[in-house]
C-alpha cells in the first residue's frame, strides 16, 4: 500500500500489525456490491482482480426468463468459467504479489441446489466433485450482506439488461441461502459485512474504515456491522 493511503488511513508506515492478505474473496447474493467492492480493494492492495464475467455466459438472459428450462447450461457454463479462472491463478502465484476475486468458487453449489431439480444436481455435482480439487484458497472471504429489498432496489437501480427478470422471490430464496451457507462456512478466514446502511462503492470513509479493519488481519469469523458515517 501507499505510504500517503495509510497515512490516510491513521497506519503507521512501518507497522507490524498490518497484514495485506494474499487473495481475497469477496462474496454476497446479487446486487449486494461484490464486484465493485473487489476492483475497489484490488486498486487500494495494488492487487490484480479475477472477476466473473456474467455478460460471457450465454445462457444467463435466458435463465432470467425461465429458470427452469436454462439452469442447468447457465450452471455448467458459470462452473467451468470460475475453474478457469482459479486454474491460471494456481499457474501464476510464484509471479504475482496479491488478487481480489468477486466470487468463491465453494458457494457454487448453492445456486445449483436452488435452481436444479433433483437429477440435474447429481449430474453437477458429480462435475463439480471431480474439478474442485487443489484449488487456491482465499487469505480471507469477505461476505456482504443487506436485506432482500434492498438488493432487489439496487439491482433495480444499475439497470442491467439481463437482471430485468430477477423477480423479489427469487431474490429472497437466494439471499436466504447465502446466509446458510456462510452460517456453517469455516474453511478460511471470513469477515461478514452489513452493507445495508453504509456506502462502499462511492465516498470514502465507510471504504476505509472497511480496509483498516480488513488490515488486521485476525483469524476465524467476524462480523463487521458498521453504522453510516456522515
Amino acid at each position: 500500500m501507499e505510504a500517503e493511503l495509510l497515512n490516510t488511513l491513521g497506519l503507521e508506515t512501518n507497522s507490524a500489525n498490518l497484514k495485506i492478505p494474499t487473495y481475497i474473496a469477496v462474496e454476497g447474493p446479487i446486487g449486494v456490491g461484490k464486484t465493485t467492492l473487489a476492483k475497489r480493494l484490488a486498486e487500494t492492495f495494488s492487487c490484480e482482480t479475477i472477476l466473473e464475467d456474467a455478460e460471457d455466459n450465454p445462457f444467463l438472459e435466458r435463465f432470467y426468463k425461465n429458470r427452469r428450462a436454462n439452469a442447468l447450461p447457465t450452471q455448467l457454463s458459470f462452473l467451468f468459467q470460475r475453474i478457469q479462472k482459479l486454474q491460471a491463478i494456481k499457474q501464476g502465484e510464484l509471479f504475482h504479489q496479491g488478487r481480489v476475486s468477486d466470487f468463491l468458487i465453494e458457494k457454487d453449489p448453492l445456486f445449483a441446489r436452488i435452481t436444479l431439480d433433483d437429477d440435474e444436481y447429481r449430474l453437477y455435482q458429480t462435475l463439480y466433485d471431480k474439478v474442485i480439487e487443489e484449488l487456491p484458497q482465499p487469505d480471507l472471504v469477505v461476505c456482504l450482506q443487506a436485506p432482500t429489498n434492498t438488493l432487489f432496489d439496487r439491482v433495480q437501480l444499475r439497470g442491467n439488461s439481463i437482471e430485468r427478470g430477477i423477480d423479489l422471490t427469487y431474490l429472497q430464496t437466494l439471499n436466504d441461502a447465502y446466509t446458510q451457507f456462510f452460517y456453517h462456512y469455516e474453511d478460511t478466514p471470513l469477515l461478514i459485512v452489513n452493507t445495508s446502511e453504509i456506502n462502499l462503492a462511492q465516498g470514502n470513509s465507510d471504504y476505509y474504515n472497511l480496509v483498516k479493519y480488513i488490515l488486521r488481519g485476525q483469524p476465524g469469523r467476524h462480523y463487521y456491522n458498521p453504522h453510516p458515517i456522515q
